[in-house]
């Protein structure tokens, strides 16, 4: 039994084409030039034959690797993220493409100077990709490395200070407007606004979402309480604002890992949730908000459309496609689990 692999004329012959047929449709120039029908026939021959075309005589001809090269801060070495890589690599794998990864660390774009940023985007282009993303695991502003603007290029979860290149982030102020909706639609009345820090611009969009949905319910948005980004961050606040004489009885909290501080806190002073005390989270953080007790509502972040969009973006490029857009505000989804429920009967204030 031969075990070599399958060539352009075992596809052609299964086809009934020639073997100039069956390179112009892999190569993707068949349109004017091979019958739909036969361009049908061809695709059908080389998927039963598992027939693909050789990537290096591709990309010789092509002047093109197929590569799209990712830079992030730490999204491939966190628990995070993660499924924005996943969308790029869906949208590079639809059109042939395969992404590769340079993940520089948590304090990568973090401050005035570009050096490992740029020293990585070097090392991508040295390499022959065709195109580059850049993306951070929450959101951000950023200066662009000079280098990024010699390929095609786009932004994923962070924006250009300049405007230089499209970006794709999450419409994080609508989404938490729609999360406070979703808690003064249950009746609540003193939700409070707990965690985050000031280092990120992910912040102010969510405070922005959460004072408009206050202010259209005819609410006092309460004053924010910092506590920062972790469990113990979320822990420690709530165990203060819980024992107040105006406790709230709902908790926004700037991302799930600090909505899971308010739960433990609250099962620690014996408050049950959620029929003492609502708790919502930001992010829907995989194997953390649907894996607590009760499992967290919370408004997801498109991880997966923001890297699926930023791909498609720079795949056109390459493809000669003129750019319409300077990106997109993608829409966050609410997860509702059993961590929210209707204001507490009897509440005075």
């Amino acid at each position: 039994m031969s075990t070599s692999r399958p060539t352009a004329r075992d596809v052609a012959q299964r086809a009934g084409v020639s073997r100039s047929a069956v390179s112009m449709v892999m190569n993707g120039t068949a349109a004017g030039n091979v019958s739909a029908a036969a361009q049908k026939r061809i695709r059908e021959a080389a998927r039963a034959l598992d027939y693909r075309p050789d990537p290096l005589g591709v990309s010789l001809r092509q002047q093109r690797t197929g590569i799209i090269g990712i830079v992030t801060d730490e999204i491939a070495s966190s628990p995070f993220a993660g499924k924005l890589i996943s969308g790029v690599n869906s949208a590079a794998a639809d059109r042939g493409y395969l992404s590769i990864i340079s993940d520089i660390g948590q304090t990568a774009f973090a401050g005035p100077g570009t050096v490992r940023e740029e020293h990585a985007i070097r090392q991508l282009i040295r390499r022959r990709v065709d195109a580059l993303i850049l993306a951070t695991n929450g959101l951000r502003t950023l200066r662009v490395p000079k280098p990024l603007l010699t390929l095609p290029a786009a932004m994923a979860n962070c924006r250009d200070a300049e405007g230089l290149l499209a970006a794709f982030i999450a419409d994080e102020r609508e989404g938490a407007q729609r999360a406070t909706e979703h808690l003064t639609a249950l009746g609540h009345r003193r939700i409070l606004f707990i965690g985050g820090g000031d280092d990120e611009d992910a912040i102010p969009a969510r405070l922005a979402g959460y004072h408009a949905a206050m202010t259209t319910a005819g609410l006092e948005p309460l004053p924010r309480v910092a506590a920062g980004w972790e469990i113990n961050d979320g822990f420690t606040a709530a165990q203060v604002v819980l024992t107040g004489t105006e406790r709230p009885t709902a908790v926004f909290a700037a991302n799930d890992r600090v909505a899971t501080g308010v739960l433990l806190a609250a099962g620690g002073l014996g408050l049950l949730v959620p029929q003492d005390l609502s708790i919502l989270g930001f992010d829907d953080q995989p194997h953390l908000a649907e894996a607590t007790v009760p499992g967290l509502s919370t408004m997801g972040l498109p991880h997966f459309e923001m890297g699926r969009q930023a791909a498609e973006h720079v795949l056109n490029l390459l493809d000669g496609q003129e750019s319409k857009t300077n990106g997109a505000m993608i829409h966050c989804h609410l997860t509702l689990r059993d961590s929210t429920g209707p204001a507490p009967a009897g509440f005075s204030y």
